[in-house]
């Protein structure tokens, strides 16, 4: 009966420590990000709504290309979302879309109209299109970045660029 009493507390105090550990395990940079991409999604279906939109709107879109797996996805996202004068900016000169590359969904017939040579491009890279859906512009991110993260006068620099306004 003792034994039985010492297995159970021995099984109790080893199942409270995992309990522990998993509680105080650091979060991670990514764990702190959103995730803007979505294999799920019908890419080709997204862009022809968004085209159509852009068209009324008469502005232009920026289609940011990569994954939930990609840190520096992730980072610009949170970026341009975090700071403010950015944020605004796109929202009132772009119509914005993030076009998914990953294991689940690989979107090629996409990246196969738009950018024909995507796969020498790191992630994430830009596509810009007005709002008839031709491409105007293919952008890799590596020229915005300072650091671990990107330079503000750039990346206005890049958006301001390509702005039908």
């Amino acid at each position: 009966m003792r034994k039985i009493i010492r297995v159970i507390t021995l099984c109790f105090v080893f199942f409270t420590f995992q309990q522990v550990i998993a509680q105080t395990k650091p979060v991670g940079e990514k764990d702190t990000l959103s995730y803007p991409y979505h294999p799920e999604a019908n890419a080709q279906e997204d862009l022809d709504k968004l085209i159509a939109q852009a068209n009324k709107e008469d502005k232009n879109i920026i289609i940011q290309a990569g994954g939930n797996w990609c840190i520096w996805c992730l980072r610009f996202n949170d970026y341009i979302h975090k700071t403010a004068e950015i944020d605004d900016y796109l929202r009132h000169n772009y119509l914005y879309y993030h076009l998914n590359y990953s294991k689940e969904n690989k979107n090629e017939a996409i990246f196969k109209k738009y950018v024909p040579d995507s796969l020498k491009l790191g992630y994430p890279f830009f596509i810009v299109m007005n709002s008839t859906g031709e491409v105007l512009k293919i952008q890799e991110s590596g020229s915005l970045e300072s650091g671990k993260g990107y330079d503000k006068n750039k990346v206005m620099q890049f958006f301001k660029s390509w702005s039908k306004k």
